[in-house]
Order: C-alpha cells, then sequence, then structure tokens
C-alpha cells in the first residue's frame, strides 16, 4: 500500500516532468493555464469558501454526537427520511464540487450510510437555493426549474443505487458502528438543555461565514462587515462554551481533514487548467447541439471532468447555448458539472476507494445524459 506521502510524491514529480518538457518544448501552453487556474482558485476560493468548509468539516466529526448522524443518515434511518433530509441539506449551502468533500468526508467519518451520504456529496453543489434562482435567472426558468427537480431526484436515485452497488461491505461497515455506539452510548443524549444547543448554534455560525463569503449576491461592503463579525461571535462562543480541550479536538480534525484534502486538490485545480488548452472551445461547441444522446453525453462528461467554482457554470453554459448548445445538454452539463470535477474526482478515490469512485462517476454522468435528453424533449 503505498503512503499519502508517496503517492503525492508520485503525482507531483509526473507533473513536473511534463511542465518542465511543456516549458521547454511546448511554449508554456499546459504550465501557463495550470498556473492560471491554480492562481484563480487560490484567490477567489480558499479563503472565503474551501478554509470555512474545513472548519464545518472538523467540527462535525469533533462536535455532532454519532447518534445525530445516524438518527438521519445511518443505515438503520428509514429510508425516506435519510434520503429526503440528504437531498435538500445543501440547500442553503453555495458549495462546488471540491467544497462538499470536507463536509462529506465529516458526515462519513460519523458513519453516515454511503447511500445517504453520497446523496448529500451529489445534492450538496447542485441544489443550494442560488445556483437555482441564479439558473433561472439568467438561463429560463423552465431551466432552474429542471435543474431543482433533477438535482433532487438524481442525488436520492444515485445514492440509492450506491447504497445497492455496495451493499455488502456497507453493512459490514455499519454493524462496527453500532457496535462501537453500544459501548459507548452518549448518557445524556435525547436530554434538551440550555448546553444542547451550543453546537447547532456554533455550527451555524460556522455555516453563516460559508454563506456569506461564497454569496454571488451580497456587496463586498457587506461581507467585510458580516463576516468580521460572525468571526468575533465564533470566538465569544468558544471562550465562553468550550473547553480548551474541545477547542483542540476539533483544530485537530480541521488539520486531518484539510491535510487528507487540500494538497491532492490543489494538484487536481493545476490539472484540470490544462483542459483549456487541450479541449479546444469550438470543438465542444460543435457537439453541444440538437438533443441527441451523443450531445447530452459530451455535455455530462465536459461537466464531469471540468471544475466550476460556485455558480460560474451558469454563465458558461449561457456563453454555450449562445453559440447553439441545446437546452438539454445545458441541463445535463448544469448536472454533472457542479456535483464532480477533476479535482474532485482525484480526492474522491482517496475517500471512497477506486470502485465506488468510478462507480459514483458513472451513475452522474449517465443520469445526467438521461435527464438532460428528458428535458430537451419537454422544452423542445
Amino acid at each position: 500500500m503505498i503512503s499519502r506521502r508517496a503517492s503525492y510524491s508520485i503525482v507531483i514529480s509526473t507533473i513536473a516532468v511534463i511542465s518542465f518538457w511543456d516549458l521547454m518544448f511546448f511554449n508554456k501552453r499546459l504550465t501557463s493555464s495550470g498556473v492560471t487556474a491554480l492562481i484563480d482558485y487560490v484567490s477567489a476560493h480558499v479563503v472565503t469558501c474551501l478554509i470555512p468548509a474545513f472548519f464545518i468539516s472538523g467540527a462535525i466529526v469533533a462536535l455532532v454526537s454519532k447518534e445525530s448522524v445516524l438518527r438521519y443518515f445511518g443505515a438503520g434511518t428509514g429510508k425516506a427520511l435519510a434520503y429526503s433530509v440528504a437531498s435538500i441539506s445543501g440547500a442553503i449551502l453555495a458549495v462546488c464540487s471540491c467544497t462538499i468533500l470536507p463536509l462529506f468526508t465529516g458526515i462519513r467519518r460519523k458513519g453516515a450510510g454511503l447511500g445517504p451520504a453520497v446523496t448529500f456529496l451529489f445534492a450538496g453543489p447542485a441544489i443550494n437555493v442560488l445556483a437555482i434562482f441564479y439558473s433561472a435567472q439568467l438561463l429560463g426558468w423552465d431551466v432552474g426549474l429542471a435543474r431543482a427537480i433533477f438535482s433532487v431526484s438524481m442525488s436520492i436515485w444515485i445514492g440509492l443505487a450506491m447504497s445497492y452497488l455496495f451493499k455488502k461491505g456497507e453493512e459490514a461497515s455499519q454493524t462496527q458502528i453500532a457496535r462501537r455506539l453500544a459501548r459507548a452510548k452518549d448518557p445524556s443524549s435525547g436530554e434538551f438543555t440550555l448546553k444542547s444547543l451550543r453546537n447547532p448554534v456554533f455550527l451555524i455560525l460556522l455555516v453563516l461565514v460559508l454563506i456569506i463569503g461564497t454569496s454571488q449576491f451580497l456587496t463586498f461592503e457587506v461581507k467585510l462587515i458580516g463576516i468580521p463579525i460572525l468571526i468575533m461571535l465564533i470566538l465569544a462562543a468558544l471562550k465562553a462554551w468550550f473547553t480548551r480541550l474541545e477547542v483542540n479536538i476539533w483544530l485537530r480534525e480541521t488539520l486531518n481533514i484539510a491535510e487528507l484534502i487540500f494538497p491532492i486538490l490543489l494538484i487536481g485545480v493545476y490539472l484540470a487548467g490544462w483542459l483549456t488548452v487541450l479541449v479546444p472551445q469550438e470543438i465542444v461547441s460543435r457537439y453541444l447541439g440538437g438533443n441527441s444522446l451523443l450531445s447530452n453525453l459530451v455535455a455530462s462528461i465536459i461537466g464531469a471532468v471540468m471544475y466550476f467554482a460556485t455558480l460560474t457554470e451558469v454563465p458558461i453554459v449561457k456563453s454555450l447555448m449562445l453559440l447553439g448548445m441545446g437546452r438539454g445538454p445545458a441541463l445535463a452539463l448544469l448536472l454533472a458539472g457542479p456535483s464532480l470535477s477533476l479535482p474532485s474526482m482525484i480526492v474522491l478515490g482517496r475517500i471512497l476507494g477506486p470502485k465506488k469512485t468510478i462507480a459514483y462517476i458513472i451513475l452522474v454522468v449517465m443520469s445526467a445524459a438521461a435527464s438532460g435528453i428528458l428535458f430537451g424533449m419537454v422544452a423542445g
């Protein structure tokens, strides 16, 4: 088994060799596009988006009891409740396919069932309110409504499919979690006290930082005032409600998740930048017209591979539609784009393993293409 550090070294060495050849013989095209993508990502998303997501995921692992997670996402929870909550729980989070990964990691570490967790993984970036209304505003209300409906239905279907495909291994995992819970049951669980509100309030404050920081509709002045106020409230909550040990556990869990995801995420963003050179836009536009199986499949594959920061997929799709992209392929790209990307695929491979990751990618691509064909037939 190759260690994480060794695998990073192999990937970085390969990129370095290719970049060297590009700098020497190919006019720096790959290198410049990769560096540009990396700079854009770090400057636009790390501070306001990814860092808050890491702190939220660390808080989930450190503060949220396993009983609370399993009550809504565990394998023993009723499917109607688990998948309903998972499919809409990301509605207020304006997060991209990469930002959702630490949140997904957090609930999986707390024992969430594979199906509901995957439903949350897909729906988190796809169903947020900002993306739906922005799509309706820019692309038409039929596209916005279709995106909302298909995002929820696809998330549930993909979660159920993943749960069925990997049922045997998941049952064993959930049995082990149930045994651990039985040995270390929290005696205070189920009792309501004022102290029991501290974790939900603290998580809400962290989520508000993420929402305000990633919002496309709030002015810079509002963010400049709102985020510092929330940070002061978070610091006050830490001082008033939490012990030094609890704070240290939260920070340690945050750092662990960041170390797992952030380095490989940066590598993936750099590689995604190469696609702007390797995939000419005119060729993409040529294969996205009409409502054929090919055009919808190509659109969903492009959406799955390309990295789209939060909401940026909407103006990109708008530009492609002006160049002749069909409404069905537009929806297929909108469905696959926010929930997958080359960077997120790489990270998911480390979190879920290759088999589950490949199954998830195939389910997303095929489901998005099928949804695009259906919408294209209805929209005309």
